[in-house]
């Protein structure tokens, strides 16, 4: 081959070159479905899941109730949800959920400061928490770190018993347990608190699972039993 003459080879991409384009080939796309009852929480979170274009948010709902049914509509991977909500708290999300088999995994996204409130959520079958006095930036790490199947929580002493599970209790929940106490059926605690029947029968079950009981008269002696030293 003469010097006059050019010689043609066949182009080699730069490693480095390939290796970042088949991490963007194999980028896993995350649906999510957002739940909280602050409308700024809802607009910051979406604002922070939509700039980056690994997350589609599906759908976002202000109660535990709207997130049920959200999951009933569509298909998604990760839920975020709060963990005090009306109608129906991140609790009792976490225990609709544990009946369903193609359930969303469960990140829950909090400003509650309760010690107790990350290992409920591992107990429930909760895949992830975070606590709203974080950067956002470490919940998007959690929400990626969960959609890979890890599990992400803070560390807990598991060796310890749980926290007092009166402390998970809502105001309402209180009452109720307070009413109980005192011998007062569900017709006269509806009419007390001016709430419906059913109601009541929601707010006590919740109330049964966080204390670990069955049924009212164990609900009691459990209440009476915590405060025998006042």
């Amino acid at each position: 081959m003469g010097m006059s003459e050019c010689a043609t080879y066949p182009f080699r991409e730069p490693y480095f070159f390939r290796e970042i384009r088949m991490a963007e080939t194999t980028l896993q796309h995350i649906d999510i479905v957002i739940a909280d009852k602050s409308p700024l929480v809802q607009a910051g979170l979406n604002k922070l899941f939509s700039d980056n274009a690994q997350f589609t948010l599906k759908a976002t709902a202000a109660d535990g109730e709207r997130f049920l049914e959200a999951t009933e509509r569509m298909c998604f991977d990760i839920g975020i949800i709060g963990w005090n909500m009306p109608f129906l708290d991140g609790r009792g999300v976490l225990e609709a959920l544990r009946e369903r088999p193609e359930a969303p995994r469960i990140v829950v996204y909090t400003g509650n400061a309760a010690p107790n409130i990350p290992r409920q959520v591992m107990q429930l079958g909760g895949a992830g928490f975070c606590s709203k006095s974080e950067p956002p930036e470490r919940l998007m790490e959690t929400v990626l770190s969960v959609s890979e199947g890890r599990m992400v929580f803070p560390f807990m002493d598991m060796s310890k018993p749980g926290s007092d599970p009166f402390g998970s209790l809502t105001s309402r929940e209180q009452e109720l347990l307070s009413a109980l106490s005192m011998g007062r059926t569900n017709s006269q605690i509806a009419l007390e608190l001016s709430i419906s029947l059913n109601t009541v029968k929601f707010h006590l079950k919740n109330l049964y699972g966080k204390l670990s009981v069955n049924n009212r008269a164990q609900a009691v002696a459990c209440y009476l039993k915590s405060h025998s030293g006042d």
